[in-house]
């Protein structure tokens, strides 16, 4: 299975701080379960929560997460690839080694002049919100695709998965890779990742949307598409519409929706299935960051080998809920899956 797996997204070092007060919040407009980009006012944060603080510098980047978790979920080196742009420095550097000791193999674009990207994760009472400073990562080149590096891994490769969070960028990119699989009977797979995705940057998504086989996305994202498509509040609805929405070639879509504890919903094929999530003691969670891009990941081990759908989802939800125990999106030393 080595290559299989290819991964686009934005290569950022979580600087993570838990106990976060509400006063941080408030002051920085910040709001639970939420990612946004770093606008000039947020800019302050970063060396706040260092000061205030003691903080974790953990691998992060939703998408490479993902492929992260694919790879503790399958114990087998190699099996995904991601790719990203990052700053030639010590947190580029760190990034690296942490995503190539869980096993993936990184297809870094290193950029000389600007720093590797950073994301700020507030944890409070268990649940956090993200503030992303991309730096390096949208300094990514669509010409990178074009390196002998990246063909000889997108020879390879069966299922592409991609985050949103990349189109504010390199929409060009994601589109290219999106039509690529279209071409060459391959899966791509796509996160709507944040809302303000679907708000603000929608005329970049859509056009990716005809080529998307799987859409991953939770409850807050999925209620911003239902709006921005005038398709109601009403989740299940979304979901089957989505599932139902323009698309080329024969393959029917397949929509996830997370929920956190609550049911995750799949549309696929005219009808909407429920699967209840693992449940987890209140008293064993340390934090939600990263428990949806470990669903993803739990789900992709399963699913690039042709697992049927609910031991795909299994997995996700088992992936899920080993994160959610422990500090960021990490792991225990080897998984304990059984279907």
């Amino acid at each position: 299975m080595k290559g299989i797996l290819l991964g686009i997204c934005n290569p950022l070092l979580d600087i993570s701080a838990n106990n976060v007060k509400t006063e941080v919040f408030d002051k920085y407009g910040l709001k639970f379960g939420n990612a946004i980009l770093a606008e000039p006012t947020h800019l302050p944060l970063y060396e706040e929560l260092k000061k205030d603080y003691q903080v974790e510098y953990i691998a992060g980047g939703a998408g490479q997460n993902s492929i992260r978790a694919c790879q503790w979920m399958l114990q087998e080196p190699g099996v995904g690839g991601y790719i990203g742009c990052v700053g030639n420095d010590e947190n580029g550097k760190t990034l690296k080694a942490a995503a190539e000791k869980d096993g993936v193999v990184t297809h870094y674009l290193v950029d000389e002049t600007i720093p590797t990207g950073t994301c700020a994760v507030l944890v409070k009472e268990k649940e956090r919100s993200l503030v992303a400073n991309l730096g390096a990562a949208e300094a990514y080149k669509e010409s990178h695709l074009e390196s002998s590096e990246i063909k000889a891994a997108l020879e390879t490769t069966k299922f592409i998965y991609a985050t949103s969070f990349f189109l504010t960028h390199s929409a060009p990119v994601v589109l290219k890779l999106a039509q690529h699989a279209h071409q060459h009977n391959k899966q791509f797979l796509l996160n709507l990742s944040a809302p303000f995705l679907i708000q603000y940057f929608w005329e970049k998504m859509e056009p990716v949307l005809p080529y998307t086989d799987v859409i991953f996305g939770n409850e807050t994202e999925a209620a911003a598409l239902g709006q921005r498509l005038g398709w109601g509040e009403d989740l299940e609805t979304i979901a089957l519409k989505m599932s139902e929405y323009k698309k080329e070639g024969n393959n029917k879509r397949l929509v996830i929706f997370t929920q956190g504890a609550n049911q995750t919903l799949v549309a696929h094929n005219g009808k909407v299935t429920k699967f209840t999530p693992l449940k987890v003691d209140s008293n064993e969670i340390v934090d939600t960051n990263g428990a949806g891009d470990s669903f993803v990941g739990g789900f992709l081990s399963r699913y690039i080998q042709g697992k049927p759908l609910e031991e795909c989802i299994a997995a996700g939800h088992y992936c899920a809920s080993e994160c959610i125990k422990r500090s960021g999106c990490t792991f225990p030393e080897k998984p304990n899956f059984t279907f």
